[in-house]
Parts: structure tokens; sequence; C-alpha cells
């Protein structure tokens, strides 16, 4: 406890899932938690609950893809804080959109608007507010960020520009007491997941875990606050050498080649929890 006490720190889209999760952390050990996210009704109920927990958060509607809105978010932060200790860009979106022949261009751009161009504006215009008194940037990215998807060129796309985007973050800015890094989760229990597979109570998404949750050597799939709690250790002063990092956090999915025998061997599909 009090890894942040007195820090200010930014998550956006922290209304849900590993946003709402790493906020959560954050309040938790002693940070005042701004959280952006375009989502009005889950943001407020976020907030309210960390409140209700004994936290301090404050909602800001935010959509990290337009530079008007991220610059007026960062100058009321400027106003009414004055410097910013963490910043955690969580918000993203994904979708599958088909071979690159056939991938739309505008499923393309509106993926790389949301998580690679609101990471850097995020970033351009919170940066500022940590010059005098350094800090922490996390940027999320994802394991699909270093190996690739099917029909999912776009999400790959953003996720790899993150990764490589983060560790420009940190050479630019280690002198300033910046420090910069990426975490990549594998697939993770959010209201993305049921987005795109399905909910758990959905026959197409109960195929999705198993099929999923069996490949990782973990057996299972990620719960959101084992990315926030990585997160937290980035931003505190746990990690105070470390920077320009991507850190994977896939329960071992991406420490084979290929699922060879796995495919073929029943007993290790029945190990998973």
């Amino acid at each position: 406890m009090g890894k942040l006490q007195n820090k200010v720190a930014v998550v956006t889209g922290g209304a849900t899932g590993i946003g709402k999760a790493t906020a959560e952390v954050f309040a938790n050990e002693g940070a005042t938690v701004l959280i952006a996210d375009i989502k009005k009704k889950e943001l407020e109920e976020t907030v309210k609950s960390i409140n209700n927990e004994g936290g301090t958060a404050r909602s800001y509607e935010v959509d990290v893809s337009k530079e008007t809105d991220v610059k007026a978010f960062a100058e009321q932060v400027k106003q009414d804080y004055g410097t910013v200790d963490a910043l955690f860009n969580n918000a993203g979106t994904d979708q599958e959109g088909g071979k690159v022949h056939e991938y739309p261009v505008e499923l393309f751009d509106e993926i790389n608007q949301t998580d690679l161009r609101g990471t850097f504006l995020m970033s351009k215009f919170f940066i500022p507010l940590m010059l005098d008194n350094g800090g922490a940037i996390v940027n999320n990215a994802s394991m699909s960020g270093s190996f690739a998807d099917l029909d999912r060129s776009g999400y790959n796309a953003a996720k790899g520009g993150i990764i490589n985007f983060t560790k420009s973050i940190a050479i630019d800015y280690g002198r300033k007491g910046i420090r910069a890094n990426s975490v990549s989760p594998g697939t993770v229990e959010t209201p993305l997941i049921d987005k795109l597979a399905g909910s758990k109570e959905e026959e197409s998404g109960r195929e999705f875990r198993e099929s999923n949750k069996w490949l990782a050597p973990l057996g299972r799939l990620g719960k959101p606050k084992e990315i926030a709690t990585t997160v937290l250790f980035l931003v505190s002063d746990d990690s105070s050498y470390l920077t320009g990092q991507d850190i994977t956090v896939d329960g071992g999915i991406t420490a084979y080649t290929w699922p060879g025998k796995m495919v073929m061997d029943e007993s290790w599909k029945k190990t998973t929890e």
C-alpha cells in the first residue's frame, strides 16, 4: 500500500476492463486517479465506486483519437493539478477485418486512430506535465504487437507501433527523469473479448475461451487485475531503472514457437482450469 501516495495518475480507457482494474489499483496505492473514457455511464460508475471505497478519482469524457479533446484534457489537468506523475495509455479498440487486400481502409484508420494515434496524442500533451518532476508512462500494447493474428493486420500494426513508439519516448525523455515502458497482455477477460468473441453465456464466447485458454501454459485467460499490477510495478519506484521495455503478460503463450503436439494432445487441453 502507498506506492503512489500523493501522486497524480492518468488512465485512459479506464471505465472498464484493464483500465478500470488499473485505476482501482492505483487508487488503492494512494494516487489521485484521473480517468478518461468515451463511455460516460461506465466511467461515472467506476469513479463512483473508487470514491466510495475511499479512493480519489475524477472522470473526464475524452476521445483520445481527437487532438482537441486530448489537448483540452491536458490543459484542464494542468490547471487543476499542475503535474502528472503516471500515465497509462490504455484506450484502444480492435476488430477483425479480413485479409490485407480485403481489409477496409476505414477500419484500419479507425483502429490506428484510437490505439496508436491516441497513444501519441496523450503522450505529446501530457509529457510537458512531467518535465519538471519526472514521471512514468506505460502504453498498453499487446502480444499481437510482436506476433501477428489472422485477419487483424490493422490491430497488429497499431500495437506494433505502440511498442516501438514507447522506445522513442524512453530515449527522448530519459534524461528528464521520465521512464516509458509498454505492457503486452495476452487474452484477458474483458468487455472487449465479449464484444469480439461473445460473452461467457454465448456459445461462440464459450468456444473462444476454451480454444484460447489451453494454448497458455498457465491454462487460463488473464484477469484484468493481473495486468493492472504489472502496470503498477512499471509506474512505481520498484522499476526505477526500467525503461524502453515491453513486458509481455500472456500466461506463457509466446514462450513457444508453435503449438505442435499441444494441438493433438487431448491430455494437454484437459489440464486447463
